[in-house]
């Protein structure tokens, strides 16, 4: 914990998805404080990218945002699950595509102040189609735009979802360097319009 030290741990919940802790801890400089710490065990999320620059997203109901909000298709890790296998796993389950190809984009802590959550993105190509195989409580729609219409939709603040605009921002940014490296492939590279 680079010269922090937990002093004391009091389990204040055990949930479904999440624990909270009461975690009093010495920080780095020396000074002492408690702090509320949700613990998460992690997820996957993907972004299917389709050869004319379509993305796949799903419009979710999320009740604690007080609706439906556009997301990339994205669930919690099993224990011990690979952070690919799950994003392939939720992929099939809430769109019904797969993907022969799947690069990771990064992983990044989603709140670091009070949990310990780690999404791992990744962008799926050579998609195929199959069938949805949604949990009880998935209340989701499938929806196919392109790219640039998801990206406008960040700016417009129709898309609000942090892992989906991180994912799509660097999806976009990946098919830029492609682009750069890569003759004749169209706006975006080897994913470009052909």
């Amino acid at each position: 914990m680079s010269g922090a030290r937990e002093l004391s741990v009091t389990r204040l919940h055990s949930g479904r998805i999440v624990t909270l802790d009461m975690v009093e801890v010495a920080l780095p400089n020396g000074a002492t404080t408690r702090l509320e710490i949700v613990h998460h065990p992690g997820a996957s999320a993907v972004v299917p990218l389709h050869p004319n620059q379509d993305v796949t997203l799903v419009h979710q109901y999320r009740h604690a945002a007080g609706g439906f909000l556009y997301e990339i298709p994205a669930g919690l890790l099993h224990p011990g699950e690979d952070s690919a296998d799950c994003a392939r796993r939720e992929l099939a389950e809430e769109t019904g595509l797969s993907a022969n190809g799947l690069e990771p984009l990064t992983a990044y802590h989603t709140t670091p102040g009070f949990s310990d959550e780690v999404i791992h993105l990744f962008l799926a190509t050579e998609l195929t189609d199959g069938e949805q195989n949604l949990d009880h409580d998935e209340v989701l729609q499938v929806v196919r735009m392109p790219l640039d219409d998801a990206l406008a939709g960040i700016r417009s603040g129709a898309i609000t979802d942090g892992k989906t605009i991180v994912a799509l921002l660097l999806t976009a940014e990946r098919l830029r360097e492609q682009s750069r490296t890569t003759t004749g492939g169209g706006k975006y590279g080897k994913y470009g319009k052909q």
